[in-house]
């Protein structure tokens, strides 16, 4: 009597990864931190996963909803932690530099998401959920925690392009028409060789953003 053919299936890795929405948007951030946002189109996408670009659609809607995906794995770095034991101000810094640093990372998700939509259902919306809570519990007026929290986006935003800029982008050269510009940008290079780690664009930030927690505590204090 011949022997009973096994159905169990083999076991071992598959060729190919088990697709999924999280893996498909890795994936995608990847490509864009590798190629730019022109180099991650659905095929590029599926290309990279080894799948047909039809295996996508069983696990996203289309690029928009890749991206959305995308955008909520680059906020999941963002601590948000801090508003829970810290007064607003230093939750503020906290964030800001967290946020900065979590979009850094990825240079070109900044200019892609800073004029993109949330989606109805993204967890970016909980970041916000925290901060606005945090905000309107030590104080801040409900109408008005908004506008503190695109302002501070609003220069996260350019402090991000400037930390992705060359540190150099200012350098006047030789010029001698321009003495005044000249000797600033001189002296604070000098500034600078005396603060190890710390760029041209990350002394600006933390000029920038010293003055705006300055500001929105005196606006604070007024109420």
């Amino acid at each position: 009597m011949a022997a009973a053919r096994s159905t169990s299936r083999r076991v071992g890795r598959p060729k190919t990864p088990v697709l999924s929405r999280e893996l498909i948007c890795e994936t995608a951030l990847h490509l864009l931190d590798a190629l730019g946002e022109n180099g991650a189109s659905m095929r590029d996408i599926a290309t990279e996963l080894g799948v047909r670009p039809s295996a996508l659609y069983n696990h996203v809607r289309g690029r928009d909803d890749i991206f959305d995906g995308v955008r909520e794995l680059v906020v999941a770095r963002i601590d948000v932690s801090c508003f829970a034991d810290r007064p607003w101000e230093e939750a503020l810094v906290i964030w800001a530099d967290s946020y900065r640093g979590a979009f850094v990372a990825h240079p070109p998700t900044v200019t892609l998401f800073a004029t993109r939509p949330i989606a109805p259902d993204a967890q970016t919306s909980h970041m916000y959920e925290v901060v606005v809570g945090a905000l309107v519990d030590a104080g801040w007026p409900r109408e008005r925690v908004l506008s503190i929290i695109v302002a501070i986006e609003n220069f996260l935003i350019g402090s991000t392009l400037d930390a992705l800029a060359a540190p150099d982008m200012m350098d006047p050269g030789e010029r001698e028409d321009v003495p005044k510009f000249s000797a600033a940008y001189s002296a604070r290079d000098v500034m600078l060789d005396d603060m190890p780690g710390v760029s041209p664009a990350d002394d600006a930030y933390r000029l920038g953003l010293d003055a705006l927690i300055a500001g929105l505590r005196l606006e604070f204090d007024r109420m």
